[in-house]
């Protein structure tokens, strides 16, 4: 009974993180709220809190990708692309492909706007961006309907990088979200029960990896989800280029407890793309 309450639960949340994805914007009200009220609500309640929320039938990445050709076909190289081009990177979009998208909309739109749109990529992917770290977390935060929570202190040994928890279910069965920064990783590990136990992860944001020992990487985007079942090795955290968020559901059992081991291999973690 408890096994088929867990997965209805699961299931729930899957459907919901897919379907419900909420985008939360707040730009209209705060600059134009005085001034065009009406427009305000338009643009942070039905264009995001509507359209860009319907997760069901296009993912985010796959809005993001449409939103940036869309722009860049009108020229509209301005300080909304760049917020757009971030969205992007922020939703799982590479480097290598953003710079295909743009070149393959570029026989279409226009050489002088592709030129002028490489040129604002080209700093949102850039390791070495003029964006602080703090506005690129601001909005990554926007993209998700989780709340990225409080620096992961507790277990900030375990993970290369900075993690951040924000606890979603306190009672029955806890859920949290994690966030990872770009780079950011847990070290491998082990979810151990004498009964029961394990842990289910399911992506709401960026994109990321999970590997079980002695298998190829998984690379998890946006309503993805993983079983890990207690004794398995593995680890899991974002992309070497992306945010990244999950919802960490810990199945009951009994005994339960963690084993933290090395950390994963940089020469490994950096072939991921």
């Amino acid at each position: 009974m408890k096994r088929f309450f867990l997965i209805s639960i699961i299931s729930i949340l899957t459907l919901n993180v897919m379907a419900q994805q909420k985008i939360v914007q707040t730009a209209g009200r705060n600059q134009l709220g005085d001034f065009a009220p009406e427009f305000a609500k338009l643009n942070d309640d039905v264009l995001f809190g509507e359209v860009w929320s319907r997760n069901d039938l296009l993912s985010l990445r796959d809005r993001s990708i449409v939103t940036v050709v869309a722009l860049m076909s009108q020229g509209l190289t301005d300080s909304s692309f760049v917020y757009h081009l971030q969205s992007a990177k922020n939703n799982g979009v590479t480097k290598t492909e953003i710079a295909e998208i743009l070149t393959h909309a570029a026989f279409y739109a226009g050489w002088p706007k592709a030129w002028a749109a490489f040129r604002m990529a080209k700093d949102v992917w850039n390791e070495d961006s003029s964006v602080s770290p703090a506005d690129d977390k601001e909005a990554y935060a926007r993209t998700i309907m989780f709340p990225i929570g409080n620096p992961n202190d507790a277990y900030a040994k375990y993970f290369v990088g900075q993690s951040y928890l924000a606890p979603i279910v306190a009672q029955g069965i806890p859920i949290a979200n994690v966030t990872f920064e770009p780079g950011c990783r847990n070290n491998w590990h082990i979810h151990k029960a004498t009964k029961g136990g394990g842990q289910t992860l399911i992506c709401v944001g960026g994109r990321g990896y999970y590997q079980q020992w002695g298998k190829d990487p998984i690379e998890l985007r946006p309503g993805d989800s993983v079983y890990i079942p207690a004794g398995v090795k593995h680890w899991h955290g974002a992309a070497p280029d992306s945010w990244f968020s999950h919802l960490a559901i810990e199945i009951p059992g009994e005994n339960t407890s963690n084993e933290w081991l090395e950390k994963v291999d940089d020469k490994d973690y950096l072939k991921l793309k």
